[in-house]
């Protein structure tokens, strides 16, 4: 099944939210990635893709934000 159908965009976003708030008290980003991932019932792969996809989205992360790439995708279509 795809995460993004399983998973809302809500649950995404508030699980991204948790990781960078467990950050900021010291926990490496993997480390925070893998407690949270256990609590949340998802895998830590998925996690850290959704992290890395909104520091994308924020300019944080060089690549493609996810409005970019949709909007390739409905070009290519």
């Amino acid at each position: 099944m795809d995460t993004r159908r399983r998973y809302s965009p809500v649950f995404r976003e508030r699980a991204v939210r948790l990781v960078e708030e467990q950050q900021k008290e010291g926990s490496s980003k993997w480390a925070a990635i893998q407690s949270l991932s256990d609590k949340l019932g998802c895998v830590p792969e998925t996690l850290r893709r959704w992290v890395r996809r909104s520091q994308r989205d924020q300019g944080k992360r060089p690549g493609q934000r996810t409005d970019e790439q949709e909007e390739l995708k409905q070009l290519i279509a």
